[in-house]
C-alpha cells in the first residue's frame, strides 16, 4: 500500500496496487511512481499479498512485506471494497 500526496494541495490518499509482474513491492512501487503524474508523492507504507477468487467473488489481505513491514490491512480491505462491491474482502495478519 501506498500513500499519495499531492505537492501543491498536500491532500493524501492510500492506494493499493498488485501486479503479477511484479515479485517485489518495490517493483511495484516504482511501476507506480512511473505512470503517476508529475506532482505525485508516493511512498509505500507497508505491504502484504492479496488472493483474489474471481468465480466466489472472495479477496483475501494477508501478510507483510519483507522491505515495507506489514501495511494496514483495515484501510486496504476499504480501497478494495470500494472497487469491488458485492465481493467478501476480509483480511489476516498471518502469512507472508
Amino acid at each position: 500500500m501506498s500513500s499519495v500526496t499531492d505537492s501543491s494541495t498536500k491532500e493524501q490518499k492510500y492506494v493499493v496496487r498488485g501486479y503479477y509482474r511484479c515479485h517485489f513491492h518495490d517493483d511495484i512501487l516504482q511501476e507506480v511512481k512511473g505512470s503517476a503524474p508529475s506532482g505525485l508523492k508516493l511512498k509505500c507504507v507497508g505491504g502484504g499479498r492479496i488472493k483474489h477468487d474471481d468465480a466466489d467473488k472472495d479477496i483475501l489481505v494477508y501478510g507483510y512485506s519483507q522491505g515495507y513491514g506489514q501495511a494496514d490491512h483495515t484501510i486496504a480491505v476499504g480501497i478494495l471494497q470500494k472497487k469491488y462491491p458485492g465481493y467478501n474482502i476480509h483480511f489476516s495478519n498471518d502469512g507472508y
